[in-house]
């Protein structure tokens, strides 16, 4: 009997997603939980920007990954942020 072949590790691209992702994930829930400053919109959506150019690179390999919709929300969120980052009163 012959062993199955061996799955293919996940991209280095997807890795970085995936660390962005947490990235983000521990700055926005470190306010909640340490009770620290929230952290700055601006550094949010640069994240956000930099992990939808992530992901329009993966799918220039893989067609099964072009998600024009879910970009389209990205940025959409992207674009709160931004919008109420530059309605913020001053600190």
């Amino acid at each position: 009997m012959t062993p199955p072949p061996e799955r293919p590790g996940p991209s280095p691209a997807t890795m970085v997603s995936f660390v962005l992702l947490a990235v983000l994930a521990l700055l926005l829930l470190a306010p909640l939980v340490l009770g620290s400053p929230p952290p700055s919109p601006f550094l949010i959506a640069g994240l956000l920007l930099v992990r939808l150019g992530v992901q329009v690179y993966r799918a220039q390999s893989d067609p099964r990954l072009k998600r024009p919709a879910s970009w389209a929300l990205d940025l959409l969120l992207i674009g709160l942020l931004l919008y109420v980052a530059s309605n913020r009163p001053a600190a």
